[in-house]
């Protein structure tokens, strides 16, 4: 009987970035055709590194890749795609100035001059095939981060790629969504294609994969056949140790109104509401968790609350220990933070971490200063306090870099969460408002970060976190806001709550009656 040949053969491959950092370290993974292979491991533990080298971003150091039985040289991701390899980054790799369909077809060889309406009737074909939502014709720098996803996966799924690589796919996605696409992905799997995913969602490994590879600190740890396979038994072989799956929630202390939101309504650039009549009251020192189906109003809600996002009507404002309440509604973050000194201060954790929250180019000492530079004296900053916060960070948060000198997007997807957790945490605020604080981090990382939110709560902070994950937000909110098409649809007990009831509320249309 003549063996099966491999879709993917990685020999020994190591990848060093300096002296110092070994991303790989002779690394050696099989996939085999027609079957879905998940990617484990820590952040920084080399998964994405890896990926890299199959894509063609970077070239191995050491050791040896086959596809499909031979042996090749992947320099380029020209040199991938034409072996039918493609891969989807968990930052896109789009232009923001061209529309979806110009993003699909961008680099791929043709005639000189194009019928724009026949190549969005093919698209638009295999979007409706899959099932998914999307204007071709709709520019980038307009979309939500989910439209962005959804168009980098139409984007693999038009070019054909036999060989598959997903990093975090579903990071964006609703259920509804991640649904649709591991029906797309089974279908491709039933053709024979190959699917490496790369994810932190246990539960979606164990629900998708055929089999589990886990990679720990650069070094293949090993490969397991995912029905033999627990959340335990991989989180252990990731981390090294067993750890406990349990979220702590202290009971509230001592709970004081510390910002009050009234009438709230927003209006995006079309003019429809992306906000509609939003009332509500945050308390200090408990967690107020945000769920609803992507697109609800969740991230209007947030930059609302900081006055990135304008209010058509209603009202923000800030009460302090005093019981002095101050709108801050209409003003500019410069001026609400200049008189959070005497009220409440906010810090902000948004959806995109390098879009609005870090800068890539930069550094952490330089990131830390977005925060602090007002404050140095005459014409020159202060590098030194922010160097000192980056160092403390790097060591609390075991953020994986060569060091505070590295430009943050260099750094992986997790690495820059903790980055810009770890930022705004360090800022003492008295509002921390966090959106999708987890995203990209490993089951150790997120534990870390549900600690450090748990702290801040104990600290008498009010804590408002939006949370895609309907378990973990059931597990850590004292009280959840729900919200269906801009409008609060509920606020229910954390802690009596369900799912199935969190379920309903995020589908209805009309206002219910709050819980608590």
């Amino acid at each position: 009987m003549v063996e099966a040949v491999n879709a993917i053969e990685l020999k020994n491959i190591t990848k060093r970035f300096g002296e110092k950092v070994i991303a790989n370290d002779s690394v050696n993974l099989t996939v085999r055709k027609g079957e879905i292979l998940s990617l484990l491991g820590e952040n920084g533990s080399g998964k994405t590194t890896l990926m890299n080298m199959l894509s063609g971003i970077y070239f191995p150091d050491e050791g040896q890749i086959f596809v499909n039985g031979k042996e090749v040289m992947i320099s380029s991701p020209k040199d991938a795609f034409d072996l039918g390899i493609g891969m989807i980054h968990q930052h896109f790799k789009l232009i923001e100035v061209l529309t979806a369909a110009e993003n699909i077809i961008l680099g791929l060889p043709g005639k000189m001059t194009l019928n724009m309406d026949e190549v969005i009737k093919d698209i638009q074909a295999l979007v409706d095939k899959y099932g998914f939502e999307l204007d071709c014709r709709k520019k980038i720098y307009e979309m939500s981060v989910s439209e962005k996803q959804t168009v980098e996966i139409v984007k693999m799924l038009y070019r054909g790629s036999d060989i598959l690589i997903l990093d975090e796919p579903t990071a964006v996605l609703t259920p509804q969504e991640t649904e649709k696409l591991f029906a797309v992905l089974r279908n491709m799997r039933a053709d024979g294609r190959s699917i490496i995913i790369i994810t932190h969602k246990l539960h979606e490994v164990l629900a998708l994969s055929d089999r589990v590879s886990v990679l720990r600190k650069g070094k293949y740890i090993g490969t397991v056949n995912t029905c033999d396979a627990t959340e335990s038994s991989l989180t252990e072989m990731m981390v090294g140790e067993k750890v406990s799956l349990n979220i702590d929630r202290p009971e509230p202390e001592n709970p004081r109104e510390i910002l009050k939101v009234s009438g709230l309504t927003c209006l995006d650039n079309e003019g429809v509401k992306s906000l509609d009549d939003v009332s509500f009251t945050a308390f200090g020192g408990e967690i107020l968790g945000v769920a609803g189906i992507a697109g609800s109003g969740q991230k209007e809600l947030l930059e609302a609350i900081t006055n990135l996002c304008p209010i058509a009507e209603g009202t923000i404002s800030c009460v302090n220990e005093h019981g002095k309440e101050v709108v801050i509604s209409g003003k500019s973050p410069e001026h609400i933070s200049k008189e959070s000194i005497h009220i409440a201060h906010i810090s902000f954790v948004p959806e995109d971490r390098l879009g609005m929250g870090l800068v890539a180019s930069m550094d952490m000492t330089d990131n830390m200063m977005l925060r602090s530079y007002r404050e140095g004296k005459g014409i020159f900053a202060d590098r030194k306090k922010p160097r000192e916060l980056a160092e403390r960070l790097i060591d609390k948060l075991g953020i994986v870099t060569p060091g505070v000198s590295t430009p943050v997007g260099r750094l992986s997807g997790g690495n820059v969460q903790k980055v810009l957790v770890g930022r705004e945490i360090a800022m003492h605020p008295d509002i921390l408002l966090v959106a999708y604080p987890v995203r990209g981090l490993d089951i150790n990382s997120s534990y870390q970060i549900y600690n450090l939110m748990n702290e801040q709560k104990k600290k008498g902070v009010a804590v408002i976190c939006v949370i895609e994950d309907l378990d973990v937000l059931l597990e850590i909110s004292d009280r959840i806001l729900v919200l269906c098409g801009g409008r609060v649809t509920g606020i229910v007990d954390g802690r009596t709550a369900t799912k199935d009831e969190i379920g309903l509320l995020m589908t209805k249309g009309q206002k219910e009656e709050s819980h608590v």
